[in-house]
């Protein structure tokens, strides 16, 4: 029988983490030579059922970590009965990988997102309409395609959840327009830029109840801001899904904002957050318009406790940032940004061993894991409620 790690931190400490998993249908594709092949969306459910090794180095890697609270990225989510969710859940994580602790998580929330959602538009002006996935809201293949999912083990306070996966880019002032450098003209036509939705999957406040302590998890996964043209109109949504949680943050700033129920505003100046997910950018390396995750990232509200691994450092020794590298192709992707006023920072960290340390067949390519690392930050409430 293996060890469960059922219990969370105590209210003084709390470790929260993001990592993007790769648990996504294109992952499991058979390769085949000379034949591109298409989802069916059921390839993660597949790959669950057959013990997929990929899928069982994901499961130890969280359970060394052993987080309280977890977004994971790119985790299908077309099932709306969130089988694979549970699978994984039951399967892999409360079951011992390799000897290390198994871990439960009780609370998840997995809501829809925008990938592989269709628009009815030409949003990447090939003259065709409507095709996946370059015409979905977000870049996918099947609805739910490289979707999230928050595990948690606290309660979620699922009353006072708030979505803003159907918030139109067009009603963020000041939005950065894609333009056709060449004819000046808006790369989006009338009918597209009126239905686009910024979220490329969604963003999420979801409150949970940490001992009597109220913690909102601002869950998002930007587009990249790479995979278009001179327009940079990947680029230009990439900097505004960021400066939605900016915006959302400020309260003189956050009165356009609405979520999915028609509420407006952002997040009261009083609550704590942290700020989660695989961002696409990096202040410093990378291709994003870096004001943007710069602005967040030292916002007044905000606290970056600029997590950093040895391994990551010693894959690019000639690269002073490398460190703090989130992807192995060399940025920090992946962010946990926690309150400043609520927060006190104990710790943080990215999974990254050294090529010389047994764990490093976790993570020694994508086929191993994921190309991305999780990153984890321990927390302590400045003026804890205890219950």
């Amino acid at each position: 029988m293996s060890q469960t790690s059922n219990s969370p931190s105590p209210t003084s400490s709390l470790r929260i983490a993001t990592f993007n998993v790769s648990m996504e249908a294109l992952n499991y594709l058979p390769a085949k030579l000379g034949k591109e092949q298409k989802p069916t969306g059921n390839e993660l459910a597949v790959a669950l059922v057959e013990n997929h090794q990929q899928i069982k180095n994901i499961a130890e890697i969280i359970q060394r970590v052993n987080p309280d609270i977890i977004l994971l990225n790119e985790f299908d989510g077309n099932d709306p009965k969130h089988q694979s969710l549970k699978r994984f859940l039951s399967d892999y994580l409360a079951k011992s990988q390799q000897g290390k602790t198994a871990v439960n998580y009780p609370y998840f929330y997995q809501g829809p997102v925008n990938t592989g959602v269709a628009s009815g538009d030409d949003l990447n002006n090939d003259n065709k309409v409507g095709e996946l996935p370059n015409d979905a809201y977000g870049y996918g293949l099947f609805s739910g395609h490289f979707a999230m999912a928050l595990l948690s083990k606290y309660p979620i306070v699922e009353e006072k959840i708030r979505t803003f996966q159907l918030f139109k880019w067009r009603d963020m002032p000041n939005a950065l327009i894609p333009v056709n450098p060449d004819s000046k003209t808006p790369w989006y036509n009338e009918q597209a830029w009126s239905n686009f939705r910024l979220s490329s999957k969604s963003h999420w406040d979801i409150p949970l109840n940490v001992n009597g302590n109220e913690v909102h998890i601002l869950a998002s996964h930007p587009t990249p801001p790479v995979f278009d043209g001179p327009e940079d109109r990947n680029g230009k949504r990439n900097f505004d899904e960021i400066r939605f949680w900016t915006d959302y943050l400020t309260p003189s700033a956050a009165s356009y904002i609405y979520d999915d129920n028609k509420h407006f505003g952002g997040l009261a100046q009083d609550k704590a957050f942290v700020i989660l997910g695989d961002l696409n950018a990096d202040a410093i390396e990378g291709s994003a318009i870096k004001s943007g995750i710069e602005r967040l990232i030292n916002h007044p509200r905000v606290i970056d406790a600029k997590p950093s691994s040895e391994g990551g450092k010693l894959q690019r020794n000639n690269n002073a940032n490398a460190k703090y590298h989130t992807a192995f192709w060399g940025m920090r992707a992946d962010y946990v940004l926690p309150a400043k006023a609520q927060f006190n920072v104990l710790g943080s960290g990215i999974f990254w061993p050294k090529e010389n340390e047994a764990e490093f067949r976790l993570i020694k390519d994508r086929a191993a894991s994921s190309d991305h690392r999780l990153v984890w930050v321990d927390l302590a409430f400045k003026n804890p409620i205890n219950k």
